[in-house]
């Protein structure tokens, strides 16, 4: 396997997470009985440009084409997403004369924000049947994969963007090539790119996030190295945020390299040397991060087997795709979680994959009292909690697993 940047020979493992089905891959009530696909979750480090990378074992049409996460399901994101549209008109004063495109739109409901502020919109969504709600929603929607071929579609009928969006979809690509050149061409001249994504490394490793790894993220990025994929392609960030959402995200904003009316702030000098200074340029940062991971499943075993030894019962709230990770590299099944809830109706009356925990409605909880909700999409662990504060009547308690197993009462 070489590098899908700088096409070097991987020989570095950062972490091998054995072999585990597609994370988003929900199963039917009928086919909790066959057998499912498992794949190899082993991530590499490029020791040359040091991109994080998983090979690719499925093609993204087979991923991606049918999905089941929506977006609309957490209103710790919606908000967050709605102050992201209210900063981006008044920042790079966005008006209804602009075109505002996003890749990976999912079911509208970014857009829907720009939208009402009559402000023209375009989403592009591959998964056709979340694209087909975003067209209910009256959110125009192009279901395709995003490349150059479909950037040289839409630029060939008029439609380049003012400002350009990829929110939680740079991880999921397995041709970065081809996908940055896509965005080169669907963006005017004087355009924006604002890229954000989660699983940003240098928290990742800091605290041990190993659950942000599975099969739809292909790679892992720091600033360091995502600033020699956008110069390869006369692309040039000029801002980084870190964000709170996700359990850490990173926003970047980007310009055409020739585009100097916009100037380069100190935020993106200033995290490229906090990287360095933490190690991400150096091999030895990430070759640590595999035998720490070992030892955290230890401790999630550890709490699993001391609860159960006083016959505890445990449930899980989030049918979340790191959720599946955690699950099926610790070997933690339906014999240790009696079920699993989401909120998320597309996923309920399905099985988790390769544990098969049947998905329920929130509601089950209230009816069952568990003494324990174990908490899978721990990124929205504040949120969860107080919308099912309820538990606490019974004294039921909170647990989180990464990036350390945590009680809460």
């Amino acid at each position: 396997m070489n590098c899908r940047f700088c096409n070097s020979k991987l020989k570095n493992i950062f972490a091998d997470l054995g072999k585990t089905p597609l994370a988003n891959s929900y199963l039917r009530e009928n086919e909790i009985n066959k057998t499912e696909t498992y794949y190899p979750l082993c991530t590499y480090v490029c020791s040359k440009c040091f991109l994080v990378q998983l090979d690719k074992f499925e093609e993204p049409k087979k991923i991606f084409t049918n999905y089941a996460y929506f977006s609309s399901y957490s209103n710790t994101w919606l908000d967050h997403v709605q102050k992201f549209v209210d900063e981006s008109i008044e920042r790079f004063k966005i008006n209804k004369n602009d075109q505002v495109i996003e890749i990976a739109s999912n079911d509208g409901y970014l857009l829907k924000n720009f939208k009402k502020y009559k402000i023209p919109v375009l989403g592009i969504e591959p998964a056709k049947n979340i694209a087909k709600i975003a067209k209910k929603k009256k959110i125009p929607t192009v279901a395709k994969f995003f490349g150059q071929k479909t950037a040289k579609e839409l630029a060939h009928n008029s439609k380049k963007a003012d400002l350009l969006i990829a929110f939680n979809v740079l991880p999921h690509v397995p041709n970065l090539s081809d996908f940055v050149k896509g965005m080169k061409i669907l963006l005017n001249p004087k355009g924006i790119i604002v890229i954000q994504f989660s699983a940003y490394l240098m928290p990742l490793i800091k605290k041990m996030e190993f659950d942000h790894i599975y099969h739809e993220h292909f790679s892992y990025f720091s600033i360091f190295t995502l600033k020699k994929i956008f110069s390869k392609y006369n692309l040039e960030i000029f801002d980084v945020e870190e964000q709170d959402v996700h359990g850490g995200s990173m926003r970047i904003y980007i310009k055409h390299k020739n585009n100097h009316k916009i100037n380069i702030e100190k935020s993106v000098t200033k995290k490229i040397d906090e990287e360095i200074k933490f190690g991400m340029n150096k091999l030895s940062t990430y070759l640590e991060f595999n035998e720490k991971m070992s030892a955290i499943k230890t401790q999630i075993w550890k709490f699993f087997i001391n609860e159960k030894l006083y016959d505890k019962n445990i449930v899980a709230y989030g049918a979340a795709a790191k959720g599946n990770t955690v699950l099926n590299y610790c070997g933690i099944g339906k014999e240790l979680i009696d079920y699993a809830v989401d909120a998320n109706p597309y996923k309920q009356k399905l099985y988790l994959p390769g544990t098969q925990i049947p998905i329920h409605n929130p509601k089950k909880i209230l009816q069952t009292k568990p003494d324990y909700v174990l908490i899978l999409a721990w990124n929205f662990k504040d949120e969860i909690m107080k919308q099912m504060k309820i538990v606490k009547k019974w004294k039921g308690k909170f647990v989180v697993l990464t990036p350390k197993v945590k009680v809460y009462t």
